[in-house]
């Protein structure tokens, strides 16, 4: 019997007046990631759900996370919609949040969440028609490729310090050879083509150094989320109090990175989707969102200085082209 299957997305509108006024609270003393890159809106959401309407007609369940605000066009009574707001689900010592990390790391207490989940950003779509064999195995572990590689720093605003976090908690509680020797074929899997080879380069290193982090949507169990609760409990509940993110924090990438440790994951081709930049990979984005070229992307918002409104307008009539028609879930 095949397991229910829940897909799970954070969204905010960070041009909600309300919200803004409640942020501008706590802005005054935080020294966190303020940037307005990690909260404007590009109002491409009515095309995620075209995109998992069209491409994953399986899903049991879409858990939308939201502050209090949501979409215009949404319709709220769909029966597969859970509408969550953070005080729904997230303990009330950590609100409010502004931090995506805190909104990740409590997912475990989402209402209803199905053991098997699939976790996608606001700035993730699908693409292509994509079965539950896609993300899951036949015996219900998740689908993932555990691809070795170094972490590098190459800016002091990016994520590499969390995921150094990360990969810190990883090792204090997981010794790499045993790991490997536990589930060799899942490190040497042949899924992985030639990026297998990274495992076989990394081998000689004692702990893990980072693995391949595709930006794309990826499944999960939700028994992963209290196993990692329990183990680093007070590092998970230092990041929640963070209101905004902080290079401090840890990040739902551990979760990632514990599945990989622990085995419960099954290999899989790296192979997955794009990961494209707005105002920098244009061209490939009108390429493959025109023809429907990937399975899944990512439309990164990395830089404050592009020419918003242009940009909008352009990637609106890329998605127009292949999702024109309204889904159920709008009204």
């Amino acid at each position: 019997m095949k397991p229910q299957i829940d897909i799970v997305v954070p969204w905010v509108d960070g041009n909600d007046t309300n919200w803004q006024k409640e942020k501008f609270q706590y802005m005054q003393a935080n020294d966190g990631d303020l940037r307005v890159i990690r909260y404007r809106d590009w109002g491409l959401m009515k095309y995620w759900f075209r995109g998992v309407e069209k491409s994953l007609p399986w899903i049991n369940k879409i858990h939308f996370i939201t502050w209090g605000h949501l979409p215009d066009f949404l319709n709220t009574n769909h029966p597969k919609l859970n509408i969550v707001r953070h005080s729904d689900y997230i303990p009330s010592e950590y609100l409010p949040t502004f931090s995506s990390h805190a909104i990740e790391l409590n997912l475990h207490r989402l209402e209803g969440l199905s053991e098997h989940f699939i976790y996608a950003n606001d700035d993730t779509f699908f693409m292509q028609p994509l079965d539950e064999s896609f993300f899951f195995s036949e015996d219900g572990l998740p689908k993932d490729a555990a691809i070795q590689n170094v972490l590098q720093f190459r800016e002091t605003t990016g994520i590499a310090h969390i995921t150094a976090n990360d990969l810190t908690y990883l090792n204090m509680n997981f010794r790499k050879r045993d790991v490997i020797k536990k589930n060799k074929k899942k490190w040497y899997s042949l899924s992985y083509g030639k990026k297998m080879l990274y495992n076989v380069y990394m081998k000689p290193f004692q702990n893990f150094t980072g693995f391949d982090d595709f930006h794309l949507p990826v499944a999960f169990r939700k028994s992963t989320w209290r196993d990692v609760w329990d183990k680093c409990h007070d590092i998970l509940d230092s990041t929640c109090t963070h209101k905004f993110r902080s290079h401090e924090d840890v990040n739902q990438w551990l979760m990632r990175y514990w599945q990989f440790a622990d085995g419960t994951f099954s290999p899989t081709s790296p192979r997955r989707g794009d990961f494209l930049v707005i105002g920098v990979d244009d061209e490939r984005i009108k390429q493959i969102i025109t023809n429907a070229s990937s399975p899944m992307i990512c439309l990164s918002d990395d830089y404050e200085d592009v020419d918003f409104e242009k940009e909008k307008e352009f990637i609106t009539e890329c998605f127009e082209s292949v999702f024109s028609e309204k889904s159920s879930f709008e009204v």
